[in-house]
Formats: structure tokens, C-alpha cells, sequence
């Protein structure tokens, strides 16, 4: 059942980021790139926890990938207010 939700999951990220992706290719806003990249990554970082088996997913370093995706989303709102 854990494998078939974190399928799920991954799909609905994978899902978001092409809605980004297409709403990017219209108006070539960046901010809709960041959020694309962003929701790859978490995708990424379901996909991996759904093959890996971790018993703890804290104590890895998977957490990076989640980590990395949200600083891309705070840096894009922040460049996008900058203008």
C-alpha cells in the first residue's frame, strides 16, 4: 500500500510540474521554471523514498532534495518581488 501511494504522490509532483512547465512555455516567467524544478524535485524525492525502504526517513540525507526544492521556491518568490 506505501508503494502504491507514494506513486501516487510522485505522479501528482510530476503532474504540477508540467503545469508549471506549460504556463513557462506562454509567458516565460521564471518563477514558473522555479516552481517546476521544484515540484521535479520532490517528485525525485518520493520516487527515491518509495524504492530505498527507509525505516527513518530523517535520518538520511533525502531530506536534501525536499530542502533544496523549497529554497528554489523561496529564491524565485524573492526574485520575483525584487523586480
Amino acid at each position: 500500500m506505501f508503494a502504491f501511494v507514494s506513486g501516487l504522490i510522485t505522479m501528482g509532483f510530476l503532474v504540477s510540474g508540467l503545469f508549471f512547465i506549460r504556463f513557462w512555455v506562454r509567458t516565460r516567467d521564471q518563477l514558473f521554471a522555479a516552481f517546476a524544478a521544484a515540484f521535479w524535485l520532490l517528485a525525485l524525492n518520493q520516487a527515491l523514498l518509495a524504492f530505498s525502504n527507509l525505516p527513518v526517513e530523517e535520518k538520511s540525507g533525502m531530506y536534501l532534495l525536499r530542502l533544496a526544492a523549497f529554497i528554489i521556491i523561496i529564491i524565485a518568490i524573492a526574485l520575483k518581488n525584487r523586480r
